[in-house]
């Protein structure tokens, strides 16, 4: 029984230490990167929408059709998808969590909700935004639609 309760204690430090707070000035860089995006999409600036995510070939973008790997990819698939005014609507983010994976990854959770004159679209995501020279980019981006 000590050896169980023991186990317990161990794997609850480890989860409770693997998630640690993202310090507040990181906090407030990704918050307003993102909503630099949201305005960015609102806009129909799909170009600067994509400056919020690292221009590499590592940039994975998963959706309900499957990864996408790279920053140009990510781009097409953004301007094929929604390639008109009509298609992007307008899009609203909400945070629901940030946390710290290490000193220069953190992870943020959130919903977003698409307006658009057609069907509306809403739905879930998860960032992973890597610090490059005081800059953080979002390097991974899952995003599943709910109905």
């Amino acid at each position: 029984m000590r050896w169980i309760y023991s186990s317990a204690l161990f794997f609850f430090s480890i989860f409770i230490c693997a998630q640690q707070s993202v310090s507040k000035n990181d906090s407030i860089s990704i918050v307003t990167k993102l909503f630099k995006q949201q305005d960015d999409w609102n806009t129909g600036d799909l170009d600067a929408f994509m400056k919020g995510y690292l221009k590499t070939e590592h940039l994975v973008f998963s959706g309900s059709s499957g990864p996408i790997y790279g920053w140009k990819a990510t781009r097409d698939r953004y301007n094929k998808s929604y390639s008109t005014r009509q298609l992007m609507g307008i899009l609203d983010f909400e945070i629901l969590n940030i946390i710290s994976l290490s000193d220069s990854v953190a992870q943020l959770q959130g919903s977003f909700y698409l307006k658009r004159d057609m069907e509306d679209s809403k739905g879930f995501f998860t960032l992973t935004w890597l610090k490059i020279e005081d800059q953080w980019f979002i390097i991974s981006d899952h995003t599943s639609p709910s109905h």
